[in-house]
């Protein structure tokens, strides 16, 4: 007998265990969420034949079936939490100023200037401006916004 027939005679239904624990450290290397389903499939069954006396031909039905199902579930989950609109402006961080309304604080001469938002001073541009002014953001230009004077509202009669 080999040492390899010794070790799995003797740990009988952990080696479910360790075959679900190698196939979830395979999942590390491997990116697809492929090697997890089937190592929780794995330790499943072992939970089971823990419990349960089982040939090792209804294991690996078991096993089989598990993982098939695992897989499927799992990525109906994956595809339910995964957003594919995600967050458009996330590397273009001044596309989130587009449409939104600033006071300057200082003049926008020969069609250049600065504005703070936040914690952050940007370069902007546009046809010359007092300090005060309110503009609103209307597009990006490379790493500068192009703002425009914001039209005066008329009451309400």
């Amino acid at each position: 007998m080999s040492i390899l027939e010794r070790i799995v005679l003797e740990l009988g239904p952990w080696n479910w265990w360790v075959i679900g624990l190698i196939l979830i450290g395979l999942e590390v290397l491997a990116p697809g969420t492929v090697f997890l389903w089937f190592g929780i499939s794995a330790i499943l069954v072992g939970t089971l034949a823990l419990f349960v006396d089982l040939s090792w031909q209804a294991s690996l039905v078991i096993f089989l079936v598990l993982s098939f199902a695992t897989l499927i579930v799992g990525r109906y989950m994956m595809s339910k939490m995964s957003s594919e609109a995600g967050d458009p402006g996330l590397n273009r961080r001044g596309s989130r100023y587009i449409g939104r309304r600033f006071v300057l604080k200082a003049p926008l001469q020969q069609g250049a200037g600065q504005l703070s938002i936040d914690d952050t001073v940007w370069r902007i541009s546009g046809p010359d401006l007092p300090a005060g002014t309110t503009v609103t953001v209307e597009r990006i230009d490379g790493a500068r916004l192009v703002v425009a004077p914001v039209e005066a509202e008329a009451p309400n009669a």
